[in-house]
């Protein structure tokens, strides 16, 4: 059976599931969720109740970045996991430090015992720690996507739309490049359709649309 993968459009980790899944051209049944209102069928699969989450016949993965991996070990064609141990540093520092910064900057109001602007701060030096491991490259690691870059690219838009203005007047050009050159890709156009929110009985949809 073709694997279903539960997934949100704006949700960066959802992202970064549909840019793993893509990447390896490995076909899914695309289900869009409603947060607010989620489908039985995703409360039954998922054991976190969060997107994304992949069914795989009785494989129930239920992680973003175990979800890139599952498909890139399958299918891998440029490469995304031939990376040093540095890449994989920079996804755990992403996925800890700097998500919870950015949460505490992002929703500021959820979080009354914390300084937005001391969380911003604290992104902002992973922010210049990625600007200077990128340098001159059109990738963190080289000429060629890592699956480091995928997996925090995601983030580091999410961060940006905070408030793009300031994003963009701070000193990291390399990053600014990057992320660009990510959000103007026909890579990312191609994992951010806008879909109806699934509900039981809809024809699948076949997930990825077009070559990235």
């Amino acid at each position: 059976m073709t694997p279903i993968l539960y997934s949100f459009r704006r949700c960066p980790y959802a992202m970064r599931a549909r840019l793993g899944v893509a990447a390896a051209g490995i076909e899914v049944e695309l289900r869009e969720i409603l947060l607010r209102d989620k489908a039985p069928e995703f409360l039954a699969a998922s054991p976190s109740a969060t997107v994304p989450c992949l069914v795989a016949g009785d494989n129930v993965i239920d992680e973003s970045l175990d979800i890139m991996i599952w498909a890139l070990e399958q299918h891998d064609p440029e490469g995304w996991l031939d990376m040093p141990d540095a890449g994989h540093a920079l996804i755990a520092t992403a996925d800890g430090p700097f998500k919870q910064a950015l949460d505490r900057t992002k929703y500021a109001t959820r979080y009354p015992d914390a300084d937005p602007e001391v969380e911003r701060a604290k992104a902002h030096a992973f922010l210049h720690q990625l600007n200077d491991q990128i340098g001159a490259k059109p990738f963190l690691f080289g000429d060629h996507p890592t699956l480091a870059d995928m997996a925090i690219l995601p983030f580091t838009r999410q961060f940006a739309f905070i408030d793009k203005a300031r994003f963009d007047a701070e000193d990291w050009p390399n990053l600014s490049r990057w992320l660009e050159d990510f959000l103007r890709s026909q890579r990312f156009t191609s994992i951010m359709p806008k879909l109806s929110t699934w509900q039981t009985g809809d024809a699948p949809i076949t997930f990825p649309f077009y070559p990235t």
